[in-house]
């Protein structure tokens, strides 16, 4: 593969081509894992930027329609929009259905528009392990938003906050014990909390349940990275695309007071040291899956069981023989 080719054509917004790097960042293969390093840190320095926005909601809530609705509107405004979308992998088979294309019909004969499914595999977090690669790749493709559908709501999806600049949480009226599962930690990386499906029958009731969800919000500690007036609570309907221009112009404004008062380069870079420590603990369990590795985990567990090492002693004879120092 010519890395120095796919770069100018990504370079060039061609969308054959981001589907491609797309596809080899993701790759497990190790000579796939070299040209992926060298075609990221090649169009690093575009220095090209996009608006971040992590999405997550509760099942049923309508996260792939609101993304389609918004999706267009963002388009209909001349900018140019990608989709990240995780979908869950089977824990049995390790398939996934990958079927965010065919929920987005509209939006995916855009040409200002790029969808991308991706399955979770066995990673947590909500999202994909090279999610964050994605989108340094669409970044590079000129794309102006970029939309990280995760795979569900639960505390583990906060990972999402770590790749993302403004993180928004969908939730559905009339859904009063639903955070029960999720409690503050996703309440708390939240800037701003949708209440969709606010049309007909459900709009009073979803008008209720946003004034609840914003007093609830109002009992949270004040964040740094915060104006006056967030994280906020709205109303919004995917089905009727109302309250989406309210919800976009938000989204500007907090955007923008985070690039004036600095809190935006401070977040890039706090992800950058972020991600490069997940990528050497990454690393360093990629170690445990070689043959020797294997047999010799084996081989320390029955000795663990027979009660002839502790779990320490042997843990510390497997990193010695990895090469690695157990302090």
């Amino acid at each position: 593969m010519d890395i120095a080719q796919l770069s100018d054509r990504i370079l060039n917004a061609d969308r054959r081509a981001l589907a491609r790097a797309i596809t080899l960042v993701e790759s497990a293969r190790a000579d796939h894992r070299a040209q992926a390093d060298e075609l990221l840190s090649s169009l690093n320095k575009s220095g090209r930027q996009a608006l971040r926005i992590g999405m997550s909601g509760t099942p049923g809530v309508g996260k792939s329609t609101f993304i389609e609705t918004f999706g267009m509107m963002l388009v209909g405004k001349g900018l140019r929009v990608a989709v990240l979308a995780v979908d869950p992998s089977s824990a049995r088979s390790g398939g996934s259905i990958l079927g965010d294309k065919t929920r987005m019909e509209r939006l995916s004969r855009e040409p200002a528009a790029f969808i991308r499914p991706s399955p979770s595999q066995t990673h947590l977090g909500g999202v994909a392990r090279r999610t964050r690669d994605a989108v340094a790749l669409c970044e590079a493709a000129g794309y102006d938003v970029v939309l990280i559908e995760t795979v569900g709501v639960g505390q583990s999806e906060t990972v999402v906050s770590e790749l993302s600049d403004l993180f928004m949480l969908l939730l559905a009226p009339a859904g009063g014990d639903e955070l029960q599962g999720v409690k503050r930690g996703i309440m708390e990386i939240a800037d701003m909390i949708l209440v969709n499906k606010a049309d007909g029958d459900l709009k009073s009731t979803a008008t209720r349940t946003c004034a609840d969800y914003a007093g609830a919000l109002r009992l949270l500690r004040k964040r740094p990275q915060d104006p006056e007036g967030f994280p906020k609570a709205l109303t919004v309907s995917a089905v009727e695309a109302t309250g989406l221009d309210t919800a976009w112009a938000e989204i500007q404004a907090l955007a923008e007071w985070r690039r004036q008062s600095g809190h935006w380069d401070r977040n890039r870079a706090a992800q950058a040291q972020y991600w490069f420590a997940e990528e050497v603990r990454q690393a360093l369990l990629a170690r445990l899956d070689t043959p020797w590795a294997k047999s010799r985990m084996t081989e320390l567990s029955a000795e663990v069981a027979k009660g002839v090492q502790t779990p320490q002693a042997a843990a510390r004879d497997l990193l010695t023989g990895l090469g690695v120092t157990n302090r």
